[in-house]
This record gives C-alpha cells, sequence and structure tokens, in this order.
C-alpha cells in the first residue's frame, strides 16, 4: 500500500460517515421526519466500532510497516476529527427530539 492510499482510506472513512450524519441531522430538521432521526442515533452505533476497527486495522499496518506508519497516524487522526462532530450532533438530537 502506498503512502498516499493510507491517507485515503482516512479520508473515506471521515467524510462517509460525516455525509451520512449530516443527511440524518439535516434531513430531520427541514422534515421533522422522525425516521431521519433514528436513522442518525442507529449510525452512531454502527459508525463508532466500524471506525475504530479501520483505525485499528491502519495502525497495526503501520506497526509492522515502520516507514509508513506516519501516514497511518495521520489517517487514523482524521478519522478521530468525526469524534467531537459525533458527540456534537448526538447532543444535538437530544435537544431536538425533546428528550
Amino acid at each position: 500500500m502506498k503512502n498516499k492510499d493510507i491517507v485515503t482510506v482516512g479520508k473515506i472513512s471521515f467524510w462517509l460517515f460525516f455525509i451520512l450524519g449530516n443527511i440524518c441531522l439535516f434531513g430531520y430538521l427541514f422534515t421533522k421526519i422522525e425516521a431521519f432521526a433514528s436513522y442518525g442515533f442507529l449510525l452512531l452505533f454502527f459508525a463508532a466500532p466500524v471506525n475504530l476497527v479501520v483505525i485499528a486495522i491502519i495502525i497495526i499496518y503501520g506497526l509492522f510497516n515502520k516507514p509508513y506508519l506516519k501516514d497511518c497516524m495521520k489517517a487514523s487522526l482524521i478519522i478521530c476529527i468525526n469524534i467531537p462532530i459525533a458527540i456534537l450532533y448526538f447532543y444535538l438530537g437530544i435537544f431536538l427530539m425533546g428528550f
């Protein structure tokens, strides 16, 4: 795997779940259809383990291939940007749903 490919995996994982979270949040905000909110919460429970597995695989790959470790850490950090965004969306969803 090339250095560029490793970072691309991190970016794809970040953007995939970021866009899906935005679709759920803004879908609920604009339409008030509760299915968007339900799928948003379901996405949180699905995305967390998937992202953790991706991060673990990337870091393990970097540990076995030392020249790629820096890029593996960069890709992992890109994925971790979703953590505060997910927390914000979670509390925003709770607030909007009135729980």
